[in-house]
């Protein structure tokens, strides 16, 4: 019951803030030490076939993306990809496309895991230990049946602030939010 609470929580906090804010290419502008790294991936519904947006943390490592399933193999995101290997990434930094895959090799799993752990600020405290300074098989056995995803680089993709992206948007409304302001208080004015 208090899984499926904290689930909630999440997919209301992603879903009306953590991915309009990285489809707008603010991404950047959220993510620190504190808060974490974050990023949200693309995939495509394994059911609906619609597109779907996950936040969650990352490491970069030897030119791969690495993340977790952090509710399991029940993860949305993580069924997605499974049946569709095919994602995108809306990074603080750009867009990537590639190729995810999950990660078997013991060590190179410990190494991601533990370098997203580290990388997820404050949040990366909740799983129940220190991600700095827990040994490595406190980290292996607390983070047991957690799926950690290589994502494969195969390409860039357009941004936010790219040709045909919409963080013009914001900046036209930011621009207008004045001009619109001072019509509308003359007009009340007059009335």
């Amino acid at each position: 019951m208090q899984l499926d609470a904290v689930r909630r929580v999440f997919r209301t906090l992603n879903r009306y803030f953590m991915v309009p804010m990285f489809r707008l290419g603010l991404g950047s502008f959220i993510v620190n030490p504190f808060s974490g790294y974050i990023m949200v991936i693309r995939t495509i519904g394994h059911k609906s076939g619609q597109t779907r947006y996950a936040p969650m943390n990352y490491a970069i490592q030897e030119g791969n993306v690495y993340c977790m399933a952090g509710f399991g193999q029940i993860t949305h995101w993580y069924r997605n990809l499974r049946a569709n290997p095919r994602v995108e990434l809306l990074m603080p930094g750009g867009n990537l496309t590639g190729i995810a895959e999950q990660v078997t090799d013991p060590g190179e799993r410990l190494r991601a895991l533990r370098q997203i752990l580290k990388n997820g600020g404050l949040a990366g405290l909740f799983i129940g230990f220190n991600p700095h300074t827990a040994p490595d098989e406190q980290v292996v056995e607390k983070c047991e049946g957690l799926p950690v995803i290589r994502i494969r680089p195969a390409g860039i993709t357009r941004g936010a602030a790219d040709p045909g992206g919409w963080l013009w948007l914001l900046w036209a409304g930011v621009a207008a939010a004045p001009i619109l302001m001072r019509w509308f208080g003359k007009k009340r004015k007059c009335c």
